[in-house]
């Protein structure tokens, strides 16, 4: 029988990159209006494999991306490893995600490359805000579609997302 997988917000966990080092996020909130799913925030710094990081430093650093997962998926799936915990220092009410009903496509249509179809939202924020064109502080908005473990991890290694999903530009 598997596992079962615990998990709190707070809890801070690695993923193994090709190069041997290690990468670092933080469970920081459930978002209720995202399927009621796990959103991390991702750190940038890499740190060497045999060594966990002090924590107190690891969060002070700089963030690459938040994002919404499973994580317990994830860590069942060996992409993540749960590593400890620690306190939240930074704020999540100010995390902004964004999405479009511009993606995927019928057989034989070619999928819509930029979208001017957007809206946007805040961790539990129940109103989804409808913006059209993404302008001004919503261009810094996280795609806020819920990502399988497989392409976070494909985003921490590579920077960007292994799945076709509209562009604001």
């Amino acid at each position: 029988m598997a596992r079962r997988v615990k998990t709190k917000i707070g809890d801070i966990f690695s993923i193994t990159l090709d190069s041997g080092k290690k990468k670092y996020f933080q469970y920081i909130a459930n978002d209720l209006t995202q399927l009621n799913s796990d959103v991390i925030r991702v750190f940038r710094k890499e740190y060497p494999k045999d060594k966990i990081p002090d924590f107190s430093e690891l969060l002070a650093g700089d963030v690459d991306f938040h994002a919404h997962t499973m994580i317990n998926i994830g860590v069942k799936q060996h992409y993540y490893k749960q590593e400890g915990s620690s306190v939240i220092y930074a704020a999540t009410q100010d995390i902004l995600f964004r999405d479009t009903n511009d993606y995927g496509n019928k057989v034989g249509e070619e999928p819509i490359k930029f979208s001017e179809n957007w809206f946007v939202w805040k961790i539990n924020d129940k109103s989804f805000t409808k913006v059209a064109k993404l302008e001004g502080e919503n261009r810094k908005a996280e795609i806020g579609i819920v990502i399988p473990p497989f392409a976070v991890v494909e985003r921490i290694k590579t920077g960007k997302y292994n799945f076709v999903y509209p562009d604001f530009d």
